[in-house]
């Protein structure tokens, strides 16, 4: 399942979780949040520490200046010091951000924990040990965390609440997203891959007239396709596509999903061996000629999962929405404007 990452102003390593009491959260002076929130006031007055703006307000919590301040700093530590580099705009527009998905992550993790998720301490391992294979190892991982001044309970507090999240809303899609057998042995049935070549001249950047010009070219070199000549051959002397020019154009078994959607419709409906008409995508126009298609080779019972999750991922960011839309009607959700 996709995660659902809040924090968009650097790529942080984790979350902060939020905690289980719904008071206003205010910044104590001294503290490094605290100093950051100071340094910013010529930027951004509204963050005033002392002020500690509401942002958003709900029926059981606010969001404030000092939380989402207080929350940067833990998440990054001294990377924050970015911020000070920012304009108005650009700071306000990071602050403005983070609350809105503070606040939803703090009705998701209310309605985890109403619905009993639970999290394994497996799970919590497994993402550690993910953090330290894309740091180099356990040792630079804790070296990067105290380097920045960001605490290593609070990142293991973060990874918990984020699962039990995760874990959630794995449950609610499962509810949610009904599969039903008969999908599952259609999309079982398809063609699962397709090997083709094909021929791109690229209208990118181009006006309408510039594009008329080079769909008529297209039309020739179809033309000339249709009646016999050697694709292979035309591609590598004329297609514009770098990744395929000097294989002939060739793509071979790549999966649905893989490619730009028009695309894919003609690779899985043209007939094999037979070339397309003209197909428009964002790169340009492509003739597609199916060299052959595979379909599933494994049981049905050993990839049953795999396909009632692939059902599932195209629908669930529309139910996640939905979700969300949910609980912020039912918490009176606010934004307050400034």
């Amino acid at each position: 399942m996709k995660r659902y990452i809040i924090f968009v102003l650097l790529p942080a390593l984790v979350l902060l979780g939020c905690s289980k009491e719904q008071k206003e959260v205010k910044m104590e002076q001294g503290t490094p949040g605290y100093q950051l929130a100071k340094d910013l006031v010529p930027i951004l007055p509204m963050l005033d520490p002392e002020v500690n703006a509401v942002l958003i307000r709900t029926n059981t919590f606010t969001v404030t200046t000092g939380e989402i301040i207080q929350t940067l700093y833990s998440n990054m530590g001294k990377r924050t010091e970015q911020l000070k580099t920012f304009d108005a705009e650009r700071l306000r527009s990071i602050i403005d951000e983070n609350a809105k998905r503070l606040a939803e992550r703090k009705l998701l993790l209310a309605a985890a924990n109403k619905a009993k998720s639970s999290v394994t301490q497996e799970e919590i391992d497994n993402i550690l040990d993910l953090q330290y294979r894309r740091s180099g190892g356990e040792e630079k991982f804790l070296q990067f965390l105290e380097e920045n001044g960001i605490d290593v309970a609070i990142v293991k507090t973060s990874i918990e609440k984020d699962l039990l999240i995760e874990n959630y809303l794995n449950g609610y899609f499962m509810e949610k997203i009904p599969v039903s057998e008969e999908e599952v042995q259609k999309i079982y049935g398809e063609d699962k891959t397709a090997s083709v070549r094909h021929i791109l001249l690229s209208t990118q950047n181009k006006t309408d007239t510039e594009k008329q010009t080079i769909r008529k070219k297209m039309e020739e070199i179809l033309s000339r396709a249709k009646s016999g000549e050697d694709f292979a051959e035309l591609a590598k002397t004329y297609t514009e596509d770098p990744g395929s020019k000097d294989n002939g154009g060739l793509y071979e078994n790549f999966g649905r999903g893989k490619m730009v959607p028009p695309f894919e419709e003609a690779a899985f409906s043209v007939p094999v061996g037979e070339i397309s008409d003209i197909v428009e995508t964002t790169f340009g126009y492509h003739i597609i000629k199916v060299i052959e298609r595979t379909k599933e080779t494994r049981p049905l019972d050993e990839v049953r999962t795999e396909i009632e999750t692939n059902v599932r991922q195209k629908q669930q960011n529309k139910v996640y929405q939905e979700l969300l839309g949910q609980l912020k009607e039912k918490a009176s959700l606010q934004i307050i404007q400034y």
